[in-house]
C-alpha cells in the first residue's frame, strides 16, 4: 500500500514578511482513494462551472469590486456576468496604462489574471464553493491532515538553528512518518510506504530535496525515516487537484490563527490526525498563553 501526502504552504517564511504566520500542511490519502477524491472535486467544479480552473482559495474568496459596479449582476447568466466584468476590467487597465504609477498597473493586471476564472460567480457563490470543498474534505474518513503553523513573532532562528520553512518541513515529515509507522503496525504491513507531493517552486524544491536527503540519512529530530520513500515530487499545482485542496487547508488554518475565522476550519477539523482523541497532527508554534484549539488540545 502507498500513501500520497500532498503539501502546500500559506503565508511567507521570511521574518517579518507580510504575514504573522507561516503554515505548511500535508493531506495524506491512500492511493486507492485517489480517483474517488478526484471525482468528488470534479463534481463540485462542474456545479460551479469551474471545470478547467485551478482552486486557489485566497483569490476565490476576495471581493471583486467590478462585480458591484454591474447593475443586476446577480440576475445575469454566467456568460453575461463574465462579459460585463471583463469590459470594466479592460477599461480600468487602459486607464492605468497611461498612469505614471506602473506598479499599480502591474498589480491590477496580476489581480485580474489570478481571478479571471471566477468572475462569473457572485461572492456568495464563491464562498459556497469553498465551503462545499471543505465539507468534501471533512467527509474523507480515509484522509489525514498534518500541519506545522508557526507564529513568526515567537520564532528565533538562532535558538532553533534552522529557518522557519526548515522547521516546518521537519515537523511535517516527522508526523507523516509517525502516522505511517502506526498504520504499518496496525495492518501488519511492512511494505507500506508514503511519498510527498509538493507544489512546485524552484527555490523551495532544491532546499526541500536536500533536507529530505538529510532526513533519510540521519532521521529527523523526532524519528527515523522508514516509510517515506524518495525526495518530494514537485508538481504544478495548476494541474494537480489535491495540491489545490491542500491549499484550501493551509488557508483555513492561517485565517484561523490570524483572523480568528473558524468556519472553514470547523469543516475540515475531523481530518486532523489524532491519538486518543487528542490532535497530534497539527501544531501551533507560539507562546504558552495561546488558547487556540490546538494549543489547548
Amino acid at each position: 500500500m502507498v500513501y500520497f501526502c500532498y503539501i502546500d504552504e500559506s503565508g511567507t517564511p521570511e521574518i517579518p514578511g507580510n504575514t504573522s504566520h507561516y503554515v505548511l500542511a500535508g493531506l495524506s490519502i491512500p492511493i486507492s482513494y485517489w480517483k474517488k477524491c478526484e471525482k468528488g472535486i470534479s463534481t463540485l467544479k462542474q456545479k460551479y462551472n469551474l471545470q478547467e480552473s485551478e482552486i486557489h482559495t485566497g483569490w476565490i474568496l476576495r471581493k471583486y469590486l467590478e462585480q458591484s459596479r454591474v447593475v443586476g449582476f446577480e440576475t445575469m447568466n454566467h456568460a453575461q456576468r463574465r462579459h460585463e466584468v471583463e469590459k470594466i476590467r479592460k477599461v480600468e487597465l487602459l486607464k492605468l496604462q497611461k498612469s505614471p504609477n506602473k506598479s499599480h498597473y502591474k498589480q491590477t493586471r496580476k489581480n485580474y489574471r489570478q481571478t479571471e476564472a471566477y468572475i462569473h460567480l457572485t461572492h456568495d457563490e464563491r464562498v459556497a464553493f469553498i465551503q462545499d470543498l471543505a465539507d468534501l474534505i471533512g467527509s474523507w474518513k480515509f484522509a489525514r491532515l498534518f500541519a506545522e503553523c508557526i507564529n513568526k513573532i515567537h520564532f528565533d532562528p538562532v535558538r532553533a538553528k534552522q529557518t522557519i520553512d526548515e522547521q516546518a518541513l521537519e515537523q511535517l515529515v516527522s508526523r507523516f512518518e509517525q502516522y505511517m509507522k502506526i498504520i504499518s503496525r496496525s495492518k501488519n504491513d511492512s511494505e507500506l510506504f508514503g511519498t510527498l507531493v509538493h507544489d512546485n517552486n524552484e527555490t523551495v524544491s532544491k532546499k526541500h530535496t536536500a533536507l529530505m536527503k538529510k532526513f533519510h540519512h540521519q532521521g529527523t529530530l523526532w524519528t527515523s525515516i522508514d516509510h517515506i520513500i524518495e525526495t518530494p515530487f514537485f508538481v504544478n499545482s495548476e494541474l494537480t487537484s489535491l495540491v489545490q485542496i491542500t491549499d484550501l487547508c493551509c488557508y483555513s488554518l492561517r485565517r484561523y490563527f490570524e483572523n480568528n475565522e473558524s468556519d472553514l476550519l470547523n469543516r475540515i477539523q475531523s481530518r486532523f490526525d489524532r491519538k486518543n482523541g487528542k490532535i497530534v497532527g497539527v501544531r501551533h508554534f507560539t507562546d504558552a498563553t495561546c488558547q487556540c484549539i490546538f494549543c489547548v488540545s
